[in-house]
C-alpha cells in the first residue's frame, strides 16, 4: 500500500473526527438555546471537547508539513494558529456565566468551523480516491511487469 494513500485515510478519519466534534458542539449549543439543558452541563460538554478538537486540527496540519504536502498545510495552517492564539490567551472554554451573552457569537463562530472542515473533508476525499486510483493503477502495472498475468 502507498504510504500517500495511508496519509489520505488518516487525514480522512481526522476530518471526520473534527466534524463530528463541531456538530457536537453546535448540538449543545442549540439545546441550551431552546433550554433543553442547563448552562453548566453544555458548557462543560463543550469545554470537554475543545481541546481535542485543537489537538486534532494540530496534529492533522503537522502530519501535512512532516508529509510535504504543502498546499493542505497552508489550507490547516491558519486555523491551527487561531487555535493556538485562543489556547495561549486563555479564550478557548466557554465561561458558564456568559455562555447565554455569547450564544449567538459561539454558534457563528462554529458554523464558520464547520464549513472550513467540510471543504477541508471535500479536498481529502478527492485526494483520497486520486490516491487510492493511482495505486490499484500502479499496482497493476506491476503485476503485468511481474509476468504473472
Amino acid at each position: 500500500m502507498s504510504w500517500d494513500l495511508i496519509l489520505w485515510l488518516v487525514s480522512f478519519a481526522f476530518s471526520i473526527a473534527l466534524i463530528a466534534v463541531n456538530l457536537y458542539q453546535l448540538i449543545c449549543l442549540s439545546d441550551l438555546e431552546f433550554d433543553y439543558i442547563n448552562p453548566y452541563d453544555s458548557s462543560s460538554r463543550i469545554n470537554g471537547m475543545v481541546i481535542k478538537e485543537f489537538v486534532a486540527q494540530g496534529v492533522l496540519c503537522a502530519l501535512y508539513l512532516l508529509t510535504w504536502h504543502w498546499f493542505m498545510f497552508l489550507i490547516s495552517a491558519p486555523v491551527t494558529y487561531y487555535h493556538l492564539k485562543l489556547y495561549m490567551e486563555r479564550r478557548h472554554l466557554i465561561d458558564v456565566t456568559e455562555i447565554f451573552r455569547l450564544l449567538n457569537g459561539e454558534k457563528k463562530y462554529r458554523y464558520v468551523k464547520l464549513g472550513f472542515y467540510l471543504s477541508l473533508f471535500c479536498i481529502v476525499i478527492f485526494r483520497l480516491v486520486r490516491a487510492a486510483v493511482l495505486a490499484v493503477l500502479t499496482e497493476d502495472d506491476d503485476l503485468r511487469d511481474s509476468g504473472i498475468f
